[in-house]
């Protein structure tokens, strides 16, 4: 089997996109949100169908875990009453894709965090995801406020009261940040890589989990600069008197295949532990295209795993029982299918 941690809806409807459109003008205007769109299944359908789906048959893999776009949660816009209806929306979407095309995809929630504000409906949101929707995890963003960094490090207690409710329910987060609106960083070839390597940085100079053992974040498009870098953080580490990375972050941080290219993959595997890399292609996003050097797709990632100098049993790893592990929700979910 092979489970794609990585999947955003980048094709939701144009209603629903609309919606958040009319809903931030409101918002400019002083007037309350407009009422959200009737979009109808075949819709939906259609919007996985010509998209997602296609791919996924094409490419071979079997299950895609599911979440909104990850540009698009916007948490820099509005506030938290405006973060809170657009999430809400969001992930009603990503629900009902699941419920349509319950063999194919498995969904993550996004949550209404706003900058400036407490975490309070992040914890109600995610409840509502997992106890009612039956979610698997969440993406956390490390910036809400958008490429200016104005919130804590991760491993600041402010954010105690998230991971105490993602220890309490057994599921992890991604860590990822979504739209920028500092125009020194273009969202998906600067913004998300910086925020996965500084989110790792964070991590290393802190102890969360000393206080958090079974806390976990999965770091996505490939750990940022981390593990090109691999040896700088070791040094890092040492200068800062912190324990080596195996003990002190690498039972609880883990790495994506969202690289794309064979040379990046190949680096992954043998940087970091087989244990610490899950496949995802983050299809369809951030690189669409063909690349012109393999005229392959360049976020067709299962053929990189495919041509990586691994063995079969840590390419299956890879592919499966890694997700499993991270996403304890979803292997009972595929136990009960007999998967």
């Amino acid at each position: 089997m092979i489970i794609d941690c990585h999947g955003h809806y980048t094709t939701a409807p144009e209603p629903h996109n609309q919606w958040r459109i009319d809903q931030l003008a409101a918002y400019a205007a002083g007037k309350p949100s407009p009422a959200y769109p009737e979009i109808s299944d075949d819709i939906i359908r259609e919007s996985i169908e010509q998209n997602q789906l296609k791919l996924i048959t094409e490419r071979g893999s079997d299950l895609t875990i599911f979440s909104p776009r990850a540009s698009a949660m916007g948490h820099h816009e509005g506030d938290q009453r405006i973060s809170l209806e657009w999430t809400v929306a969001c992930n009603n979407l990503i629900k009902r894709v699941v419920d349509l095309f319950p063999e194919t995809f498995i969904g993550v929630a996004q949550l209404p965090q706003s900058p400036g504000a407490d975490l309070t409906a992040s914890i109600a949101e995610m409840e509502r995801c997992i106890n009612e929707l039956g979610f698997i995890g969440v993406n956390l963003n490390p910036d809400p406020s958008g490429g200016l960094w104005q919130t804590l490090p991760l491993t600041d207690p402010y954010w105690f009261p998230i991971y105490e409710k993602m220890v309490e329910l057994d599921v992890p987060a991604m860590i990822h940040v979504s739209a920028s609106c500092n125009v020194n960083f273009h969202a998906t070839g600067a913004h998300y890589m910086n925020a996965d390597t500084t989110a790792f940085m964070q991590l290393l100079q802190g102890n969360l989990f000393a206080q958090f053992p079974t806390l976990r974040f999965i770091i996505p498009h490939g750990g940022g600069a981390v593990p090109y870098h691999w040896g700088r953080y070791r040094g890092l580490a040492d200068m800062l008197n912190q324990p080596s990375l195996d003990t002190h972050l690498m039972n609880n941080v883990f790495f994506d295949t969202c690289v794309y290219h064979q040379p990046g993959i190949d680096l992954l595997v043998k940087v970091i532990d087989n244990k610490n890399i899950l496949f995802g292609s983050e299809m369809i996003g951030a690189v669409r295209g063909i690349d012109r050097q393999t005229g392959q797709y360049f976020d067709d990632t299962k053929r990189y795993i495919d041509g990586a100098a691994i063995s079969e049993p840590e390419r299956q790893s890879i592919f499966s029982s890694n997700a499993r592990t991270v996403f304890p929700r979803m292997d009972a979910k595929l136990k009960e299918r007999g998967l």
